[in-house]
C-alpha cells in the first residue's frame, strides 16, 4: 500500500498546517486541516480493508499471423472499487489500439469482464500475462497493488499463402486421386441384404454356378492416394519453411487429398477435415530447425528445403522455388518460368 501523489500533497498540507497551528493557534487552520486529515484516514482504512480481486482469464483462440485476437479477462471483487488493470503482452504480440502495454482504468463491481484486441505478428506459443490490479480508494490518495501471475497462451500459426496458381507439378499431384471416381478395386464379397445394387459387379455374379450376386469393393481415394509432405531447414529458416508447408498442405486438403506431414523428427500422420488442417497448423506453429532422415526424404511426395538460398519445393525429382509457386496465383507466371528454366532438375 502506499500513497498517490494527490496522497503525498494532502500529507504535506496537514504537516504544514499542523506546523503552523503549532506556531500561529489551530483555530483559523482547523476548517483546512480535519477535513484532510479525515479523508486521509479514511482513504487508508478503506484501501486496506479491498480484499485481493480474483482474476479469471480466458482462452484465447489460435490463429495465423496477422490476424487479431480478443484478450478477455474477468475480475471478481467485493464491492465497486475503482481500478486501474495493466496487462504484459509477450514477445510476437501487440497490441492493437495502445503503443506500449495495455492499461485500462475501470471500475470493478462485483464481477466485471475488461478486453483489449491483440495482433499475432510472430509464429510459435506465445503468452499474455502476468496482470497487475491497482485499487485506490474514492478519494485517490492511497493505492494498493496486487500482482496475479496467471498468464494465458495462444497459438499463433504460420501464414498461409494462396498457391491456386502453382505451377504444374503441384497441380498434377493435387489431382491425382482427389476426385471420387478415381477409387481403386480391392476384392469381390458375397451381396448383403441392404447393399446397393449399383455395387453389384455383374459380370463376376454371371460367371458364378449358384447364380449368387457378389459386390465389389473399393478402397478409398484417401485410403489409396495420401500424400506427403516431408521438411527440413537449417537453423533461422523455420518460419519461412512452416509458412511454405502450411501454404502446400493447404492447398492439397482443399482438394481433398489426404495430407501427413514430416518436419524434422515431428511428424502427424495423413488424413483430411478441419481437425486434421488445425492438428498440422499446431505442429508448424511449434516447429524448429531439423533434418530429415534419407528414407523420409525418398518417400515423400513433396520434400521442403529452407536453407539460406531460400525455399525449393521438390516434386518429382523437379525443384521449384516456393516463391515462384507464390507468385504464379493466376497462372501469369508459370509459363514463363518454365521457358526461362527457372524449374531445376534434382540429381
Amino acid at each position: 500500500m502506499q500513497l498517490t501523489r494527490r496522497g503525498w500533497l494532502v500529507l504535506a498540507v496537514v504537516a504544514a498546517s499542523l506546523a503552523m497551528s503549532w506556531q500561529y493557534g489551530p483555530r483559523s487552520l482547523n476548517a483546512v486541516v480535519t477535513p484532510l486529515a479525515v479523508a486521509f484516514v479514511v482513504g487508508l482504512v478503506t484501501t486496506a480493508r479491498i480484499g485481493r480481486p480474483t482474476v479469471r482469464r480466458h482462452a484465447i483462440e489460435p490463429g495465423p499471423v496477422g490476424e487479431t485476437r480478443t484478450v478477455a479477462v474477468t475480475i471478481e471483487t467485493d464491492g465497486a472499487i475503482a481500478a486501474t488493470v495493466a496487462d504484459t503482452v509477450g514477445d510476437g504480440l501487440e497490441p492493437v489500439e495502445t503503443d506500449g502495454e495495455p492499461v485500462i482504468e475501470t471500475t470493478v463491481a462485483d464481477e466485471t469482464q475488461i478486453a483489449y484486441d491483440i495482433a499475432l505478428e510472430d509464429r510459435g506459443e506465445r503468452a499474455v500475462g502476468p496482470l497487475s490490479i491497482t485499487v485506490s480508494d474514492v478519494f485517490g490518495l492511497v493505492e494498493r497493488t496486487f500482482e496475479d501471475d496467471e498468464t494465458v497462451s495462444v497459438l499463433v500459426y504460420p501464414p498461409v499463402h494462396d498457391l491456386r496458381g502453382s505451377a504444374a507439378p503441384l497441380q498434377t499431384l493435387a489431382a491425382e486421386g482427389a476426385a471420387p471416381d478415381r477409387e481403386e478395386f480391392d476384392r469381390l464379397r458375397e451381396y448383403r441384404r441392404g447393399d446397393s445394387l449399383r455395387n453389384v459387379h455383374w459380370k463376376a455374379a454371371a460367371k458364378r454356378p449358384d447364380d449368387d450376386l457378389v459386390v465389389a469393393e473399393y478402397a478409398t481415394a484417401d485410403e489409396a492416394r495420401a500424400l506427403s509432405i516431408a521438411a527440413e531447414c537449417e537453423p533461422g529458416q523455420s518460419d519461412e519453411l512452416a509458412a511454405a508447408v502450411a501454404s502446400l498442405a493447404t492447398h492439397f486438403l482443399e482438394r481433398d487429398r489426404p495430407v501427413g506431414v514430416t518436419v524434422g523428427t515431428d511428424a502427424v500422420g495423413p488424413a483430411t477435415g478441419r481437425q486434421h488442417r488445425r492438428d498440422l497448423l499446431q505442429l508448424l506453429a511449434r516447429v524448429e530447425s531439423g533434418s530429415l532422415e534419407d528414407r523420409e526424404r525418398n518417400d515423400a511426395d513433396v520434400l521442403v528445403r529452407a536453407d539460406r538460398d531460400g525455399i525449393r519445393v521438390v516434386v518429382d525429382e523437379r525443384a521449384v522455388p516456393f516463391e515462384r509457386l507464390v507468385a504464379d496465383v493466376g497462372g501469369t507466371g508459370r509459363a514463363a518460368d518454365e521457358r526461362n528454366g527457372d524449374t531445376a532438375v534434382v540429381a
